[in-house]
């Protein structure tokens, strides 16, 4: 290895924590952090160049009263809505980030199974003391004045509890923002669907200036430089340890959970996972679109109505005829998951969907898909 090489491996870790690109992946001019992040099995969607929100949408899409559930854009591969965009598939990645590698990455926590803990150092007023630590009485006696930042609010949370801050927690991966702050990456060890919050939050909050990245929201990916800086990890871990429990029991206390009545979505049945297999694996970008209509159908088990099953459930048929008429998937296999999964949302209503199913069948197969396809 020459004096070069080794100095720019050096650099490469010293300033972003990941060793440099082989030439083999430079090849594929994509950025370190899409490719590192997928390999954890992370979905990851683009974001905007230099800039920490998502890539724009196309015009249709930024549209008044757009529907993100019924857009095209989704199924033609496009990055359209963010982080309901993110993907695994290889050559999508290849396709968004291969010719605009200064676009950065972000990581869809919620198919992730990532909980972020995003600690905050900005300066600004600091809110009344009971919205310091939401749900924590703090006597008018107990001077707050030194509690400024996210690190001071959740090191006196952990303090309560008896436990280390968070942001001390070097078991984990841990990573320093731009503007000082710190992105503390752990994973769920069960099925909740931990929700999103912001520190500033008067409904749910884990405490100021300490927000939450769970279910239905994204994180940026360590590595990934903005106009402001490089998210940087520290030390040397690199992978996130399991959520502790006594973090569990305080984002439990302070309503990062869904509603009581809304139960999390049932799991995909065996003849649905059959025609997953049918359609080629996971590697399949026909995979993510049936798993996606699939996943909408099954939704609405949680209420006997008011879901737009009907609606739903002929987009699905619709759809998959069409991924049968272009030859992705097998007639009966493609029927059959759509039944199974049908079911699974209304049951006894065997007839009603089966007539659903071949009327929203027979329609796409008219018109054969190919995802990823440009239109």
């Amino acid at each position: 290895m020459s004096r070069f090489s080794r100095y720019w491996e050096i650099e490469c870790l010293l300033t972003c924590g990941f060793p440099p690109a082989t030439q083999e992946a430079s090849s594929l001019r994509q950025p370190r952090p899409v490719r590192w992040c997928a390999s954890h099995g992370w979905p990851v969607h683009p974001l905007a160049p230099g800039k920490k929100t998502p890539a724009a949408n196309c015009p249709a899409c930024r549209e008044p009263g757009h529907d993100r559930r019924t857009c095209s854009c989704r199924i033609a591969a496009r990055w359209c809505h963010g982080f309901h965009a993110a993907t695994l598939d290889s050559t999508r990645i290849q396709d968004w980030w291969g010719t605009r590698p200064q676009m950065g990455v972000g990581v869809a926590c919620g198919p992730a199974n990532l909980i972020v803990i995003d600690i905050d150092a900005h300066p600004a007023p600091q809110p009344a003391r009971n919205r310091l630590l939401p749900g924590i009485n703090i006597a008018e006696d107990i001077d707050v004045s030194a509690m400024t930042t996210g690190f001071h609010t959740l090191a006196v949370l952990a303090a309560l509890r008896g436990q280390p801050s968070p942001a001390d927690d070097s078991t984990t991966l841990r990573v320093r923002t731009p503007s000082g702050g710190l992105h503390v990456w752990y994973r769920q060890t069960d099925s909740r669907r931990w929700q999103c919050s912001s520190g500033s939050s008067t409904t749910r909050a884990l405490a100021w200036q300490v927000d939450v990245r769970a279910d239905g929201g994204y994180i940026i990916a360590p590595g990934t430089t903005t106009d402001a800086g490089t998210y940087t990890p520290l030390g040397t871990v690199r992978t996130p340890a399991p959520l502790p429990a006594w973090l569990a029991q305080e984002l439990q206390r302070t309503h990062h959970l869904p509603a009581a009545h809304v139960p999390a979505p049932r799991p995909v049945p065996s003849r649905p996972r059959q025609a997953v297999l049918a359609a080629g694996g996971t590697a399949n970008p026909v995979v993510a679109v049936l798993t996606t209509v699939l996943a909408e159908i099954a939704d609405c088990a949680h209420a006997t109505e008011g879901t737009g099953f009907s609606e739903k459930l002929n987009r699905a048929a619709y759809t998959v005829g069409g991924l049968v008429a272009a030859g992705h998937l097998p007639a009966q296999d493609a029927e059959n998951a759509l039944m199974e999964t049908a079911l699974l949302a209304r049951p006894g209503q065997d007839s009603r969907a089966q007539a659903i199913i071949r009327s929203g069948m027979t329609a796409g197969a008219r018109r054969p898909l190919t995802p990823g396809s440009r239109p």
